[in-house]
């Protein structure tokens, strides 16, 4: 376990790097969420599910996983990428004219990994829903990860989708919320406070778990105890506590890096903290 937590490090450094330069070559996108949620997506594609580099749109037999937080695609491309679902070095087309990886994942252009497009805040969670329950129509076991933003959770279409998925008993359903604290505005309290989302969460129905977005071993660990949760006829809901801009020492814990691009000079410094450890693009 001690050699694979240190090989998602270095894998987790490397992606890291992949964020900054991708948004610092075209001065657009989101570095802050995606950075902060990079443990997670690393977890998910390279330990926890059941997927396939070689991409079937339909996703029989295999776990799928929807971004609902859309802007946060620097991390998914990388993490996609390097885990085999189209070349590294198509990263330096990010948000270029025609290119596959454009500011929020679209579905137009036929990116790997990609099944539906999101950025338009509030609509992931509906789709997991959806998708939830064509696995089980289909009599498919496989699971439906998702992952939504906690400024996210102040869209109206997210608690109906939460209603939807308690009523349906979505127990191959796993929905993770970044919950950083912070949104394009400021922070969560000071925008529109969410008040006690675990509270929130048990009383649509939802079985509820807490873990360390930065510590790779307790999101394994959650994310597979969620996974042996099957069989109960609830959801599960994942608080994940991360840091917005983790890595990079002048982007974290502020809402400032939500959706800018570092100039030259701050660029250098975030690479100085980020060993290159699989090869830049």
């Amino acid at each position: 376990m001690t050699d694979r937590i240190s090989n998602l490090e270095k894998t987790a450094s490397q992606v890291r790097r992949d964020i900054v330069r991708m948004v610092h070559a075209v001065n657009s996108g989101h570095p802050g969420g995606s950075l902060g949620c990079t443990d997670f997506f690393i977890s998910l594609y390279f330990e926890v599910m059941n997927h396939d580099p070689a991409f079937n749109m339909k996703g029989k037999g295999e776990d799928m996983f929807f971004l609902s937080n859309g802007h946060i695609s620097p991390v998914w491309y990388s993490v996609l990428a390097r885990s085999g679902y189209f070349p590294v070095k198509e990263l330096a087309t990010f948000r270029l004219l025609n290119s596959r990886l454009q500011g929020h994942p679209a579905t137009h252009e036929g990116l790997p990994g990609v099944r539906v497009a999101s950025g338009s805040l509030g609509q992931g969670l509906s789709v997991a829903v959806g998708a939830a329950l064509s696995k089980r129509l289909d009599g498919d076991d496989s699971f439906i990860f998702a992952l939504t933003g906690d400024g996210e959770l102040q869209e109206g279409q997210i608690w109906e989708a939460v209603m939807s998925a308690a009523h349906f008993k979505l127990d191959n359903l796993i929905v993770t919320v970044d919950w950083n604290g912070q949104q394009i505005d400021g922070s969560n309290d000071d925008v529109m406070s969410l008040g006690d989302l675990v509270g929130k969460w048990k009383s649509f129905g939802w079985d509820v778990m807490e873990m360390d977005g930065h510590d790779f071993k307790d999101i394994i660990g959650t994310l597979n105890a969620a996974k042996k949760k099957r069989g109960s006829g609830i959801p599960v809901v994942i608080l994940m506590k991360t840091e917005m801009g983790k890595g990079v020492d002048f982007m974290e814990g502020t809402h400032k890096w939500h959706g800018k691009a570092p100039n030259d000079e701050q660029l250098a410094s975030a690479l100085s903290q980020l060993e290159e450890t699989l090869g830049d693009y």
